[in-house]
């Protein structure tokens, strides 16, 4: 595909951000879904297996993906499951998950630390592995996301997405990489922008293909993202969480009764209207209160709360621990948006 090298600078801008709000989203669904969605850190490497080679991942908190560059390979997926991966093939990970990525599905696996790692510069690394036979190419990034794991939007996503022959469906996935190697080699003024830019589009990208190749089941995420009337009512929600929803103002926007639109609702997401709108609040709560330092009065008067305690029983409900330990955490550095790392 005539990419010969891929690294760039380790700073994500809004993956698909727009200025203003609107509670009446365009025709699209999972762009509007997306908006509020940042990756606000991540590690790039590329890798050079030959063969006989296998490489243990472990679980961890940032997203991974993969892009198969050169010569097919084999995953061992979350679920235990050995499938074939194809030269063009590209692999996301929203949630971190364990896997195996080996030549061969008898190949015994190594950490990925076990790999000859040189720093190209900042969060972008090289890696070579393996034995000595012919080599796989792979691009491979750590992203972390502005919302933790369990954050409704990456909790529907699935353990994996994989996108069969990224590079002949996105055809400008390998002029994609060729610009961004460019960039790098040239280090011109201002190229740090415009390889966030350009990563931006990869990633958003991978999560485009998977959702229109059809893969995966006709519940969750997908089907959300699909369904054009529960798509739009989820892309309202998740343009502005800190609105006082209810059942009935959500239906009026699908169009529908009270009792059909919860039920079809229910049935798409797996969840109730009531408690999907409950989660998105708390997340933006907990995005206010780690990421942008506010305090918790000022959090509980955006959500319409009439007392600090009804907010932080609320907030304790839906996310497991008081909003008071998360500022804690936050000020302390450790509200959970670890950077990954190349040993990792």
């Amino acid at each position: 595909m005539g990419v010969t090298a891929w690294s760039f600078h380790a700073s994500f801008s809004t993956m698909l951000d727009h200025s203003s709000k609107t509670v009446a989203p365009a025709n699209d669904p999972l762009s509007e879904m997306l908006r509020g969605l940042r990756l606000d850190g991540v590690e790039y490497g590329r890798c050079q297996m030959a063969q006989p080679w296998a490489i243990a991942l472990p679980a961890q908190k940032a997203a991974r993906f993969y892009f198969i560059g050169k010569r097919g390979c084999w995953l061992l997926t979350p679920a235990k499951e050995w499938i074939a991966l194809r030269e063009g093939d590209a692999l996301l990970f929203p949630r971190g998950a364990e896997h195996v990525l080996a030549s061969a599905p008898d190949v015994e696996a190594f950490p990925l630390g076990s790999c000859e790692v040189q720093k190209v510069c900042g969060n972008i690394f090289d890696l070579k592995g393996g034995g000595d036979g012919e080599a796989t190419l792979l691009f491979s990034g750590s992203m972390t996301f502005n919302v933790d794991s369990a954050h409704p939007l990456l909790r529907m996503m699935p353990e994996l997405m994989r996108m069969c022959d990224l590079a002949t469906s996105e055809s400008g996935i390998p002029h994609l990489l060729e610009a961004m190697a460019r960039e790098v080699a040239m280090d011109r003024v201002g190229a740090g922008g415009i390889l966030a830019r350009l990563a931006d589009v990869l990633a958003a990208s991978i999560i485009r293909s998977w959702v229109e190749s059809g893969c995966g089941d006709a519940t969750g995420w997908i089907a959300a993202a699909r369904c054009p009337d529960v798509g739009k009512v989820l892309a309202a929600i998740h343009l502005d969480p800190e609105r006082d929803w209810t059942v009935a103002s959500l239906a009026r926007l699908m169009g529908a009764s009270r009792s059909a639109f919860a039920e079809r609702f229910a049935s798409v997401v797996g969840e109730t209207p009531a408690r999907y709108v409950a989660q998105m609040r708390m997340h933006q709560a907990r995005q206010w209160l780690a990421g942008d330092k506010l305090k918790i009065s000022v959090v509980a008067r955006r959500l319409g709360y009439e007392s600090e305690a009804s907010f932080s029983r609320a907030f304790k409900r839906v996310i497991g621990t008081a909003p008071s330990h998360v500022r804690a955490d936050s000020a302390h550095g450790q509200n959970g948006a670890t950077r990954p790392s190349a040993g990792n």
